[in-house]
């Protein structure tokens, strides 16, 4: 029986089951019956439910490649992927000469908007000469990410890097089928790269007749949640827009909202976009990352440029007055190309 160690830089959390933990679940379902043994390695984790009959070992706040390496030191496992970790360091080299026979780097990875600073960008190009030659197999979450790994890396890794979009199990999530008029929902870790501050300045320049019109919730938390909060009261908005903190069942929550607002600078291929189309409820975002992959404006959302208050605003007045609306079913692109069973199906099709 071959073995497959998956290295997650990622924490595994009760009150916080999206799409990716479905993932992880399915995966080593499927590679299960495919005769594989499974290992999977976290940040951090504490038993629950929904993971129970998972083999997984927690780096319990350390770093999870350094973990790996020192836990598996007489170790020997045939295939090594890894989701959310830097591509190209040292790791790569260690793993090799353990034995693994061969490693996937599954890039997930948002990049800045104004790109990396250059000192950057040569510490990157120098890393990909060094170290990608330990990787077998580079693979983006989106065409955005493919081209950002060879932009970053070195084009000469064309040849062994793929695009596998993500997926979901649209099935879990309820379909919003009432107009939930003007209520919104954002979802997301409250990071200043998530843009956050931008809907709070958008919503407050709306005329006073509309702005008391809106219901906004917003689910996550993070470093920023604090700031965030300050500037809500700052702009008297603590009546419409409400800190929801995290959940675990935003796949029943969405079918309340009417759209879902991400006005993010950084993004792969976000999840979050998904679930929300995936419920039937469209979105309004940025133009960042793999977000145009997905989302074709007026049809399943609206985009705006990242940082463009006005834009934003302008949005969500019309949306508002109903002069703006989409009036077509979201889930079935969902449903038709970004499901979790292909997801599971093309990320184990590199290790047969």
């Amino acid at each position: 029986m071959k073995t497959i160690a998956v290295i997650c830089d990622y924490v595994l959390r009760p009150d916080r089951i999206g799409g990716m933990d479905r993932f992880y679940v399915e995966y080593d379902r499927r590679a299960k019956e495919l005769g594989y043994e499974v290992h999977w390695y976290f940040s951090s984790y504490t038993p629950f439910n929904f993971f129970e009959g998972l083999t997984i070992f927690s780096a319990k706040g350390d770093a999870v490649e350094s973990f790996f390496l020192e836990k598996n030191i007489k170790n020997k496992y045939e295939i090594l992927v890894t989701h959310f970790t830097a591509l190209c360091t040292s790791f790569y080299k260690h793993a090799k000469k353990m034995g693994v026979d061969k490693i996937i780097a599954v890039d997930h990875n948002p990049r800045p908007l104004e790109g990396f600073p250059l000192s950057k960008r040569v510490k990157n190009k120098i890393k990909g000469v060094m170290y990608s030659r330990y990787i077998d197999q580079f693979v983006g979450v989106s065409k955005y990410t493919k081209k950002h790994i060879l932009k970053d890396y070195g084009f000469y890794l064309n040849d062994k890097t793929i695009v596998i979009y993500n997926g979901i199990d649209s099935s879990v999530y309820e379909k919003r089928t009432q107009p939930n008029k003007n209520k919104f929902i954002v979802t997301s870790h409250l990071r200043f790269s998530k843009g956050i501050q931008d809907l709070l300045q958008a919503v407050s320049i709306l005329p006073d007749n509309l702005k008391n019109r809106i219901e906004i919730d917003i689910f996550g938390e993070g470093p920023y949640e604090n700031e965030l909060k300050e500037q809500c009261a700052k702009l008297n908005l603590t009546k419409l827009i409400h800190f929801k903190g995290s959940t675990s069942h935003l796949n029943q929550l969405f079918t309340n909202y009417s759209y879902m607002l991400q006005p993010t600078y950084m993004e792969c291929f976000s999840l979050s976009i998904l679930e929300s189309l995936a419920a039937n409820v469209p979105v309004v975002t940025t133009t960042v990352g793999g977000n145009l992959e997905v989302i074709t404006h007026a049809k399943n959302g609206f985009i705006f440029e990242t940082g463009n208050v006005i834009a934003l605003s302008a949005i969500l007045k019309r949306i508002i007055l109903g002069t703006l609306k989409i009036a077509t079913a979201t889930n079935t692109l969902i449903e038709e190309q970004y499901n979790l069973d292909t997801m599971v199906e093309n990320h184990l099709s590199y290790i047969k």
